[in-house]
């Protein structure tokens, strides 16, 4: 079974997201748009598109989206079959969250390294 395919996003926190967003702007070129973030959209050695997308986003330092691990990131991965996966990672023992979510961007699912670290696991919507 495929497990991780690719890096689906890097999802961290700061003291003040606005500031921190203009400054990778400003002095890295990153496209920070009003919603906190970034989608670099995936292409070939061509520069054609290849259908993937790594979002990028700030947020602020003052929410809960990252618990109930403490870390200042979340690293969102790409995954084949999210389903297959979090019961193969059950299986093994791992700390897998109960929550699931299905939406128009796809499944998502969640896992505590053993380090604290929550790790996001997406399968997106088909074509993507």
């Amino acid at each position: 079974m495929k497990r991780v395919t690719g890096i689906g996003g890097i999802f961290f926190y700061a003291q003040d997201p606005k500031a921190l967003g203009e400054w990778y702007q400003r002095h890295l070129g990153i496209d920070v748009q009003a919603w906190g973030g970034a989608a670099f959209d995936w292409t070939d050695d061509t520069g054609q598109p290849t259908g993937g997308t790594t979002a990028w986003c700030i947020s602020s330092a003052d929410g809960n989206s990252f618990a109930p691990s403490s870390k200042p990131f979340v690293v969102n991965y790409r995954v084949h079959d999210l389903p297959a996966l979090l019961q193969a990672l059950r299986d093994e023992g791992c700390n897998v969250l109960d929550k699931t979510d299905d939406s128009e961007f796809g499944k998502f699912g969640w896992v505590i390294d053993p380090e604290g670290n929550k790790v996001e696991l997406w399968q997106p919507p088909a074509g993507q």
